[in-house]
Order: structure tokens, then C-alpha cells, then sequence
């Protein structure tokens, strides 16, 4: 385990403001590079056949050498799994605001003419309506897929969700369920959405027995991971990251698979820390990494030299609910110290949680306490959205800080 001696509990980004070294502030725009440079992302297609726990669904003993991939964004991957499931389940129907013409942000482009608009088709502006209409149609034996339009406005769907869809099935003895149903929803921010286009709801589902919750950090993901909701026994909310609709780019197998629900996945193995993230803030952590073991010049006085060498596990949650507990506790007992990261504000989010669990299991292995970088108690402010989000710099100072214990 990393050796280090106490520094002082002092804001990175403070410290730049207050020094002389530090060329300029942070920028607005955060200190994200381009989506595209992640080393997450597969660019080829050997890479792309060989994701983890990825499991074809068309015949197993067509070998890797026959399979084909094509390159997608995240939208694209989001319409090839939808396309798989009409093709495959006669019951799936696919329904919400728009989603004939496409969508919003067009990952429905061409299903309806594609299926018929009897299998796809749009619906009042009327979430509670759309959630009820949906958990009716999976009671009925249907493969219903819903989309709310912007996750910020499943909150009028919340009493449908929470108290039918969750409930149904222990309520009726076993009797029903709606375990066909799949809710799809844009979520986290987009850089100018403000309080009513940028939020992260995902903590609010967390006491909600009988739920799942899947939240995707690329085009592979989102098909495998998407696939795989829609086929689970159980209702799932499937969150994708609005930014990364088209800023994630990456090498999609054509053929229909599924990744596993309730699995996390350890994307960089490392001993000293934990860190812990889903959805946009991977990449942010991916920055945040690069910048520990080469600062630039104006943070290198603020990232010890002996800090530098640490090796980071960086691990993608991707299930919310249920989480992969058993992981997270293997991988913290392992490093002693845990950092999670989130958009949603501090206080009830799903950090909370994950911490309280991590200490209990951990309690005797943990060096450090359990550090949380989140977005901000308020609302996500429009003009400030970009200083909301826990950007590579704010993950760095949290990194900084823990492995300082």
C-alpha cells in the first residue's frame, strides 16, 4: 500500500488560485479532452470482440473470425439494439414523445417505417401517462420500451414507476409483473441544459425495490447493456449520457449481444486507490489520472512527486441498482481508499450509499476516509453548468487528498 506523509486538507483548485505558478485559471470548458482519445473507446474491431463479458445471442459457436463490427456513436448504438429487439421479439413495442420522428437526439430515427407505426409510435406529453401505459402493456406480456424524452422530467412518472412498476410483483403474490418493461431516458448534463436538461436522478431510484438501473459509457455498452435490460426479468431505468450521444465513438459488433446487468468493470487495475464512477465522469477520471502522473507545470507543486508513481484502479459501476458491491469491496480492501465520483449532488446521491457500505465491509483495510466528488447542492446552474460537474480537476484534488492520508 502507498506510503505518504499527511499533507495539509487543502483544495487543489484553491491552491492554483492562490499561487504564483499557476498560469491561468481552469477552463470553462473543464479540462476534458476530446471523448474520442479514450482508450475506453475501441477503435478496432479485434478490441471490440473481445469486451468483457460480452455474450452473443445469434449462435456461440460462430467464431470471433466471422463476426463484423461497424463503427457507431452512442445514438447508433442505441438504435441498432432497438432494431434487434423488434426483429426478434414480436411483443417489443417501442413509445414516447416524438419517438416516431426520431427523437430528440434521433436514436429512434427510421424504427416506425422500419416496424410500422403500430409497434412504434409517439405519445401525449405525458410521462406519468407514458409510464402507466408502459407497466400496462408489460403486464399484458409485452416487451415495452419507454422513453422519457430528458431524465429530468421522469419526476412526474415517479409514483407509476416507484409504486406500480417496482412493486407489482410482490404486491400480486407473483401473480403479474412487468418485468418486460424497459424505461429509456437521456441523462446528466450537456454543457447548457441548466436545472431542467442537465440533472442526474439516478439516487432518487436507489430505495426503490424490484428496480434496475443501468447507466452506460459507450456505444458498446450502451447496445450490450441496453440489450440486456430489455430482455431482463425485472423493470429497468436505462440512463444514457446525453453528451456522449455523439462524442463517444467506437467499433460496435453488428451481431446481437448483451453484457451483463449488476457487474461493474474494472477498466485500469491499479493497488493504492479506488476510483469510483459511471457514465461521463469515466472520462473526466481518465483525464484526472494522466494529470497525477504528469502534472503540467503550474500543478506539478501541488501533486507530490511520490504521488505521481501511485497506480489508480479505476473502475465503470455501470449497474446503479443493484451495484456490484462484492467488487467494490474486493478492490478497496485491496487499496485501502475509495474515491467516487458523480454528477449529482453530494447529499442522497448514490456515493452516499456506496460510502456507507464500503465502510462497513472495509472498515479494518480503509487508509484513508471515504472521499466523494460530486456536482454541487443546487441546481445545475445554466450559466455555470460547466463548473457544476466534478471535472478532472476537482477528481485530481480528491485523489491527491486521499492518497495523502
Amino acid at each position: 500500500m502507498l506510503a505518504t506523509r499527511r499533507l495539509p486538507s487543502v483544495p487543489l483548485a484553491s491552491l492554483l488560485r492562490r499561487s504564483s505558478t499557476a498560469a491561468e485559471p481552469p477552463p470553462a470548458g473543464g479540462h476534458l479532452p476530446s471523448v474520442a482519445t479514450s482508450q475506453f473507446l475501441h477503435s478496432t474491431r479485434e478490441r471490440a470482440l473481445r469486451t468483457p463479458g460480452l455474450k452473443w445471442n445469434d449462435g456461440e459457436d460462430i467464431v470471433s473470425v466471422a463476426r463484423e463490427t461497424r463503427k457507431m456513436n452512442v445514438y447508433q448504438a442505441v438504435r441498432d439494439a432497438l432494431g434487434i429487439a423488434l426483429t426478434k421479439d414480436d411483443n417489443a413495442v417501442v413509445f414516447g414523445e416524438d419517438i416516431a420522428f426520431g427523437g430528440v437526439f434521433r436514436c429512434t430515427m427510421g424504427l416506425a417505417e422500419e416496424f410500422g407505426r403500430e409497434r412504434v409510435f409517439n405519445t401525449p406529453l405525458t410521462e406519468q401517462g407514458i409510464a402507466g401505459f408502459a407497466i400496462g402493456m408489460a403486464a399484458m406480456g409485452h416487451t415495452a420500451i419507454a422513453e422519457i424524452q430528458f431524465a429530468d422530467y421522469i419526476f412526474p412518472a415517479f409514483d407509476q414507476i416507484v409504486n406500480e412498476a417496482a412493486k407489482i410483483r410482490y404486491r400480486s403474490g407473483g401473480d403479474f409483473n412487468v418485468g418486460g418493461l424497459t424505461i429509456r431516458t437521456p441523462t446528466m448534463s450537456v454543457g447548457h441544459g441548466g436545472l431542467y436538461h442537465s440533472q442526474s436522478p439516478e439516487g432518487f431510484f436507489m430505495g426503490a425495490s424490484g428496480l434496475k438501473i443501468v447507466i452506460p459509457r459507450s456505444p458498446i455498452q450502451v447496445k450490450g447493456l441496453l440489450l440486456g435490460a430489455i430482455r431482463d426479468p425485472n423493470p429497468v431505468i436505462f440512463m444514457e449520457p446525453k453528451i456522449l450521444y455523439r462524442s463517444a465513438i467506437e467499433q460496435v459488433p453488428i451481431d446481437d449481444f448483451t453484457l451483463p446487468l449488476g457487474r461493474a468493470e474494472t477498466l485500469v487495475a491499479g493497488t493504492d486507490l479506488t476510483l469510483l464512477t459511471w457514465g461521463t465522469p469515466v472520462y473526466h477520471c481518465e483525464t484526472a489520472l494522466r494529470m497525477l502522473a504528469d502534472p503540467s507545470s503550474a500543478l506539478a507543486p501541488h501533486v507530490p512527486e511520490a504521488l505521481r508513481k501511485a497506480k489508480v484502479e479505476l473502475i465503470d459501476l455501470r449497474s446503479i441498482l443493484p451495484w456490484d458491491a462484492e467488487a467494490i469491496a474486493e478492490s478497496v480492501g485491496r487499496t485501502g481508499r475509495l474515491v467516487i465520483v458523480h454528477e449529482a449532488g453530494m447529499t442522497g446521491g448514490v456515493g452516499a450509499e456506496i460510502a456507507a457500505e464500503v465502510q462497513k465491509r472495509c472498515f479494518l483495510r480503509l487508509a484513508a476516509p471515504v472521499k466523494r466528488v460530486t456536482g454541487w447542492d443546487t441546481p445545475v446552474a445554466l450559466q455555470y453548468e460547466k463548473f457544476y460537474i466534478p471535472d478532472a480537476l476537482r477528481i485530481l484534488d480528491g485523489i491527491v487528498e486521499t492518497l495523502s492520508y
